[in-house]
C-alpha cells in the first residue's frame, strides 16, 4: 500500500473510526478509570498494618503476574480471538481484584500473593486483545491514529483514577478495590454484547487482496504487514514455538524491543525518580502535582493533533524525532534544582517527545501479519512491563549515586533507545520498478524510471 500523500485530519479519523471501535476504547477508558490496584496496593496494606516489606512484595508478584498476563493474553487471542481474551480476561479479573481486601489481614500473606499476582496475569491480558481488536477494526490510514486514541483513553483514565481513588478513600479504603473489580466486570459484559465476535474486515489482508491469517507460513512471512510496513519474519498460525522462534530470528524487531525496553526505563523515572530529585531541592509536594497535571494536560489535549500532524512525515523519521526530543526533557531535569521553570520544560519536552514517538510505536506491532500479530503485539507488551518492574530499581540506585548527572544519564539512554527504534521500524528502500525500454518516434531506447 502505498504512504498516503495527504495529512490525517483528528476529525477525519474521528467520523472514519467504526463503532466497535468506540466501544472498545470507551471500554478501555472505563476500565482504566477504577485501576486502582497498582497505585494504591502497597498503601493500602501498610495502612492496614502489613510491613513496608511485605506490602512491596505483592506489587513484585503483580507486576510479575502482569508481565506473564500480557504473553499469555497474547497466546490467547491467537487462539481464540480478541473478544473471547477481552471478556475471559476482565471477568477473571473482576473477582480477584475485589478479594485483595479481604486477604489484607494477619497470617493472610500468601494467599494474598498468589490472589495479587493472578489479578495482575487477568487484568493486563487483555490489552494484547485490545490492541489486536484496534488494528483489525480500524482502516489502514487510520492505524497511529487509533493507537493514539487508545493511549488518550488510558491516560484519560490514569489522571482521572487517583481523584476518584481520593473520595473513595475518604469513605472507605475497600471501596478501591471493590470498584476496581466493579468496573472489570463491566467491560467484561460491555465487551461480551457489544464487541464483534470477527474482527478481521472483509476483504482485509495483503495487497493482493488475499487473507493473510491464510495460515501458510510463506504467507505469513513474505506478505507486507497492514499499513504497508514489511513485515520481517514471521511464522505460521499453527505452533506458538514457530511464532516466537521467527520473532527471535527478526532482527530488526529486536532492535525495536530494545528501545521498548531502555524507552519505558527512562521514562518511567519522571515517575520515580523526579520526586526524588524535587524533594532533595526542597520544593513542595505540590509541585510535583503541578508537574503532573501539566503534563496529563498536554498529553490529553494535543496527541491527537500532533499524530495528526505528523501523518505525513514517514515513521522512522517520528520516530527517532521523538526520542531526541524525549532526550532533552529528560536533560533538562537535571537543572530542577536551580529552577522550577526548569522542571516545567522538561516535563513538557518529555510528553511533546512521547507524543511524537510514542503512537508510531505503540502501532508498529500490529502492522505484522494476522498469523503472528497478537505474539507480537504480547511480546512487546510484556517487554514494556518488564521495565515497568525494573525501572524503580533501576532509578532509585543510579539517582542515588549521581544525583542531578542521572538525568543526563536518562537522556543519552534515551537518544541510544531512539537509534534502536530508527534500525527497528524503518522500511528498507523500495526497488524502483523498471521496464523494457521500447524505441521511441526516433527510433532511440525511452527511459522508464528517470534514473539519471
Amino acid at each position: 500500500m502505498k504512504k498516503e500523500e495527504t495529512p490525517i485530519g483528528v476529525f477525519e479519523a474521528l467520523r472514519a473510526t467504526p463503532t466497535p471501535v468506540r466501544y472498545l476504547l470507551g471500554g478501555v477508558l472505563v476500565n482504566q478509570l477504577g485501576a486502582f490496584v497498582q497505585t494504591f496496593l502497597v498503601l493500602y496494606l501498610t495502612f492496614r498494618g502489613m510491613s513496608v516489606a511485605a506490602a512491596g512484595l505483592t506489587l513484585v508478584a503483580y507486576s510479575a503476574g502482569s508481565i506473564f498476563g500480557t504473553m499469555l493474553g497474547a497466546e490467547f487471542t491467537q487462539r481464540f480471538g480478541p473478544r473471547a481474551t477481552i471478556v475471559t480476561a476482565m471477568a477473571g479479573s473482576a473477582p480477584l481484584v475485589a478479594a485483595i481486601s479481604w486477604l489484607s489481614g494477619p497470617g493472610m500473606l500468601w494467599p494474598l500473593l498468589v490472589v495479587v499476582g493472578l489479578a495482575g496475569l487477568f487484568t493486563q491480558a487483555y490489552r494484547p486483545a485490545a490492541a489486536v481488536m484496534l488494528s483489525d477494526l480500524m482502516p489502514d490510514r487510520y492505524q497511529v491514529m487509533a493507537f493514539s486514541m487508545m493511549r488518550i483513553a488510558l491516560n484519560m483514565g490514569a489522571a482521572l483514577a487517583p481523584l476518584i481513588a481520593a473520595g473513595l478513600i475518604l469513605v472507605d479504603w475497600d471501596l478501591l478495590f471493590w470498584i476496581d473489580g466493579g468496573t472489570a466486570l463491566v467491560y467484561a459484559l460491555l465487551a461480551f454484547v457489544l464487541l464483534p465476535r470477527k474482527t478481521t474486515p472483509e476483504g482485509a489482508g495483503d495487497e493482493d487482496g488475499q487473507d493473510s491469517s491464510a495460515g501458510a507460513a510463506t504467507a505469513a512471512a513474505e506478505a507486507p504487514a497492514a499499513g504497508g510496513e514489511p513485515a520481517g519474519p514471521a511464522g505460521p498460525a499453527g505452533p506458538a514455538a514457530s511464532g516466537y522462534a521467527a520473532m527471535l530470528r527478526d532482527r530488526k524487531y529486536l532492535s525495536y524491543l530494545a528501545a521498548v525496553l531502555l524507552g519505558s526505563l527512562t521514562y518511567a523515572q519522571g515517575h520515580i525518580a523526579l520526586p526524588l530529585e524535587l524533594a532533595a531541592s526542597d520544593y513542595p509536594t505540590s509541585f510535583y502535582s503541578t508537574v503532573l497535571t501539566v503534563s496529563s494536560v498536554v498529553l490529553i489535549t494535543c496527541e491527537l493533533k500532533i499524530t495528526a500532524y505528523l501523518s505525513r512525515l514517514p515513521k522512522h523519521v517520528r520516530v527517532i524525532t521523538g526520542h531526541l526530543v524525549e532526550a532533552v526533557g529528560l536533560a533538562v531535569y537535571a537543572l530542577s534544582s536551580r529552577s522550577g521553570a526548569f522542571t516545567i520544560a522538561g516535563a513538557v519536552l518529555v510528553v511533546a517527545g512521547i507524543m511524537i514517538a510514542a503512537p508510531s510505536m505503540f502501532a508498529h506491532p500490529a502492522t505484522f501479519p494476522s498469523t503472528v500479530k497478537a505474539r507480537y503485539i504480547g511480546t512487546m507488551q510484556a517487554v514494556g512491563g518488564a521495565a515497568g518492574a525494573l525501572a524503580p530499581l533501576f532509578g532509585v540506585y543510579a539517582w542515588s549515586r549521581l544525583g542531578s548527572g542521572f538525568w543526563v544519564l536518562c537522556g543519552v539512554v534515551t537518544a541510544v533507545a531512539g537509534l534502536l527504534a530508527l534500525a527497528g521500524v524503518r522500511r528498507p528502500p523500495e526497488p524502483v520498478a523498471v521496464t523494457d525500454p521500447e524505441p521511441d518516434s526516433a527510433g532511440k531506447p525511452e527511459v522508464v524510471g528517470g534514473a539519471s
